[in-house]
């Protein structure tokens, strides 16, 4: 399944959950799943298995055709996607971390993930690591990124490019919130 297909199906999870008034863990239960794969799924970080997708799907009350109507496995070879479509998710624990998927996509030797990264004053995290590399490009105001034990201070129109298998975490140090977009490149696994 492609990066569209699963970031589709995730989302249309989501959709269904909220109108149905019902939290990650109460779908998680009846669907007989864990609340942390429900959320990976819904954020398109996780492919479910048939079963799952299905169950959670019948947990949903939704009918099975209906849920896949006018989903298609091909991806469109022009893609706009507006800034309402934009999705928050959760990437790790952390505060002040406002992620928002812009575009996720398979390439043949790649899955190139690009998502807006809002931090705000108080925003903190440990360092962690990402199995991809990592472009990051300062929309609106200052950050001071730690790679490696490396300090590097950027401003806005400032990026980097790195290898996100070295620890690493920015901190906003401009007072104010920070918008950075950061694209992930994923290697596809062979």
């Amino acid at each position: 399944m492609e990066g569209f297909f699963i970031l589709e199906v995730g989302r249309r999870i989501k959709q269904k959950r909220l109108e149905k008034r019902m939290t990650l863990q109460e779908l998680a239960d009846k669907s007989g799943v864990s609340k942390g794969l429900v959320s990976q799924i819904e954020n398109g970080r996780s492919i479910p298995s048939l079963p799952v997708m299905l169950g959670i799907i019948q947990s949903l009350e939704v009918e099975v055709s209906a849920f896949f109507q006018g989903l298609s496995l091909l991806e469109p070879t022009v893609l706009l996607n507006r800034k309402g479509d934009y999705t928050a998710f959760e990437k790790e624990e952390a505060k002040g971390f406002n992620y928002k998927r812009i575009m996720m996509r398979n390439l043949p030797a790649s899955t190139i993930d690009f998502a807006l990264l809002e931090l705000t004053p108080d925003s903190y995290r440990e360092e962690v690591v990402t199995d991809a590399y990592e472009f990051v490009y300062i929309v609106k105001g200052q950050t001071q990124y730690l790679i490696n034990e490396q300090v590097l201070e950027l401003q806005e129109g400032d990026s980097i490019f790195f290898d996100g298998r070295l620890a690493h975490v920015p901190k906003n140090t401009s007072g104010e919130n920070c918008l950075l977009l950061v694209v992930y490149f994923f290697a596809q696994s062979h």
